[in-house]
């Protein structure tokens, strides 16, 4: 018996369970792979990501390893994705993450008058728990149970990739990020220190042969002598020096808009955070950011119920789920509407018009506001409690 189950031990998982650990309730977190993983290398962490990180007590830690560069007004910082999800694992108590551990089935049945979630791994072990929040990504056994429909493909494919200049690369680290458009491609670079670089390439299409999972050195020399061989040599350059092991070439999907605004975010006491309720492009590197949003909002929600009666009570949970949907449901749909569109006039199109949208509209008139309105976001303090519940209070129902 565990107060809250999540389901997946990345950005959203984790932050979640730290926002989680704040207001007094210790979460089990199941993790399928064998440890922490750093799929995606690095990631852009914007203002309203870095109000999120404060109220989770981890800002400084990594503000002290990262510069933060201009963009538009905007001060974000590139961090490593392994050393953001280590920062928010060491905040946990000992034994919150259980690895491969992999789910297999979700059910609710009502036990002493109250809901009650119950969890079966793919080892045939069974968890009961009051609350399940699934962070397991964008393909999310939990979003499915909820009944989200499945995201859909963009129509574009990313590579992305963390190269290292033993030497130091000498790339101006204040002038943020690197950005290269043709028809139908983008790509662009951004400075993590003195010595690594996070790059990342996109394509409408998919070259053949490329699938997820391909060899590194096959997405390496693809990228190299055939996507990007019209691109600025300096651009090549990153690329030459990439770290193989961070390579890596998928699909970018995203949920329908609609799909948030109407569909079941919440259910009984199982809700979804991060690519599991808001999958989106990368084009406004606000993935990360949401789901670091996500969990204080969610953290938010079940510390005040906490505040109201000194536990979780199980017959109030479904009350702060619905009020956590409610909140997230217009943001999270306004942040895919917003990268979708952003990718698709910077992307597609070589005609005059798109040129004209994408060059004057987007980039001279646009973006700057799109992204200052975006990243102002604020998602709340997190109630204060003063020690976690005792064991007692914590398998009680």
């Amino acid at each position: 018996m565990e107060e809250v189950v999540i389901v997946g031990a990345g950005i959203a998982g984790l932050a979640t369970a730290v926002a989680l650990k704040k207001v007094g309730v210790r979460a089990l977190i199941l993790e399928r792979s064998k440890e922490l993983r750093a799929t995606g290398a690095a990631l852009g962490l914007f203002p309203n990501a870095w109000v999120a990180l404060d109220k989770l007590g981890v800002s400084d830690k990594l503000a002290a390893l990262y510069a933060p560069f201009e963009r538009n007004g905007a001060q974000p910082r590139a961090v490593h994705r392994k050393v953001l999800l280590e920062v928010l694992a060491e905040e946990l108590p000992p034994n919150s993450i259980r690895f491969s551990s992999k789910i297999t089935s979700i059910e609710t049945q009502v036990e002493q008058g109250s809901p009650i979630c119950i969890v079966t791994l793919d080892d045939g072990s069974i968890i009961k728990s009051k609350v399940v929040i699934g962070c397991d990504g964008v393909h999310s056994i939990v979003a499915r149970w909820l009944g989200l429909r499945p995201p859909v493909y963009s129509g574009r494919s990313a590579v992305r990739g963390l190269s290292v200049f033993p030497k130091g690369h000498g790339y101006d680290q204040s002038h943020g990020i690197h950005q290269f458009v043709d028809v139908g491609k983008r790509a662009g670079f951004i400075t993590l220190n003195d010595k690594e670089v996070y790059w990342f390439f996109g394509a409408t299409c998919p070259p053949k042969g490329l699938e997820k999972g391909a060899d590194p050195e096959m997405i390496q020399r693809e990228v190299i002598e055939n996507l990007a061989k019209d691109f600025p040599s300096v651009f090549l350059d990153v690329v030459k020096h990439s770290d193989l092991s961070s390579l890596t070439w998928a699909p970018l999907m995203f949920r329908y808009p609609w799909n948030i605004l109407f569909g079941k975010l919440a259910r009984s006491n199982v809700t979804v955070a991060g690519d599991a309720m808001h999958p989106m492009t990368p084009d406004l590197g606000q993935g990360g950011c949401s789901a670091l949003e996500d969990a204080v909002v969610l953290g938010r929600h079940l510390g005040d119920s906490i505040s109201k009666h000194g536990k979780l009570v199980t017959q109030d949970i479904g009350f702060a789920m619905e009020r956590y949907a409610k909140e997230r449901r217009l943001r999270a749909a306004t942040l895919i509407t917003a990268s979708y569109l952003s990718g698709w006039v910077q992307q597609d199109g070589s005609s005059r018009l798109m040129k004209f949208l994408r060059d004057v509209v987007f980039y001279k008139l646009l973006l700057a506001r799109v992204v200052n309105s975006i990243t102002e976001y604020d998602c709340g303090k997190l109630p204060s409690v003063s020690s976690l519940p005792s064991r007692e209070s914590e398998s009680s129902i």
